[in-house]
């Protein structure tokens, strides 16, 4: 017992210290999660334009760092101010009572008498429905309105966490091999499960950002020009939430096809029918198209454990549950797999 003592201590020592340690940077591990993620994505790029500047570490970060901002960070905050731009002015709208989607409903089912006999013959109350979405649209836009000023009044902290991202990208890109043996080296797990668990998280984390969200980024953009080329008003606020709705098996098309029924019941069907025929041979078609060149089988995780760990890490840490609820799962998953390996009797 006294020659285990000092071990125990220390290894009580150590976790009291890593606890304290976490609880001073909780704040900001959401900015280091996307340093990280960023680093495995561009590391590719990196080691090509160290390669061109002879081997300079600190000036391929910096390059690299220059073209992420370039390519990823400034577009999305071009498409980010739009689509709160376009909330709040369809909220105004709204308050001003200039868009009724009561007024809209009631032109369908005058247009469409079959409309309101479908819905009858599902059992489902008219009135309750049109109620139900001018709340949801109403509550929506007072939301993006909500979260615009939230942004304002909280843009320092935003900013503090945006800048750490930044530098703390600038060192994973420079030292992220360093940094890497340097984990598996203090790890106590055994240096092929360590190196088997960074592996898994970097091929999940690239899976999930250039599988699923660029997937559902392309269909988004196509979704929203289409909306914009037929005349929908608001086409980026469209594309982006067809983008949020993409990544989920619920798909794109709970957007676009309501679209084509409401231009159709207007009497527009030449735009109803582009509409449709975008929406399913080029949006519906690019998931199948895509998906398989830039994820592969690299997940291997079940379906619809993608879906529930994306809704749960939806829940638990906002928009970057996306990629976050995913990893959990793979870590999950790989964690007894490796369990039961390690459990399993000799063959």
């Amino acid at each position: 017992m006294k020659r285990n003592f000092p071990y125990l201590f220390f290894l009580i020592l150590l976790l009291l210290v890593t606890i304290a340690f976490f609880g001073l940077i909780k704040d900001y591990l959401l900015a280091l999660f996307w340093a990280i993620v960023l680093a495995l994505l561009f590391n590719n790029i990196y080691d090509v334009i160290l390669a061109k500047v002879a081997g300079k570490k600190n000036l391929a970060s910096a390059l690299t760092l220059t073209l992420i901002l370039v390519v990823v960070i400034v577009p999305v905050f071009a498409v980010g101010y739009a689509v709160v731009s376009e909330g709040v002015n369809y909220y105004q709208m709204i308050e001003a009572g200039e868009f009724d989607i009561q007024e809209k409903l009631d032109e369908l089912k005058g247009k469409v008498p079959q409309f309101e006999s479908f819905l009858e013959s599902l059992s489902i109350d008219v009135e309750q429905v049109r109620s139900s979405v001018n709340t949801s649209l109403a509550n929506f836009s007072k939301s993006l309105a909500s979260k615009a000023f939230n942004f304002t009044q909280n843009f320092i902290g935003f900013c503090i966490e945006f800048f750490l991202m930044l530098y703390v990208l600038y060192f994973f890109l420079r030292d992220g091999k360093w940094l890497t043996e340097r984990l598996v080296w203090v790890l106590p797990i055994g240096d092929e499960k360590e190196w088997a668990l960074i592996r898994r998280f970097e091929s999940v984390a690239k899976a999930t950002v250039k599988g699923s969200l660029v997937v559902a980024i392309v269909q988004g953009t196509v979704g929203g020009l289409l909306f914009y080329l037929v005349g929908i008003p608001a086409a980026i606020l469209w594309g982006v939430l067809m983008t949020l709705v993409s990544l989920l098996p619920l798909g794109s098309g709970i957007i676009w096809l309501p679209a084509a029924i409401i231009l159709y019941s207007q009497g527009q069907v030449a735009k109803a029918i582009i509409i449709v025929a975008v929406g399913a041979l080029i949006i519906g078609l690019l998931d199948n198209f895509l998906r398989p060149r830039l994820v592969g089988n690299d997940t291997k995780i079940p379906d619809y454990l993608i879906l529930l760990s994306t809704l749960g890490g939806l829940t638990w840490f906002g928009i970057s549950g996306f990629v976050l609820g995913p990893i959990i799962a793979a870590f999950f998953i790989t964690c007894w797999e490796m369990m039961g390996e390690g459990l399993a009797p000799d063959r």
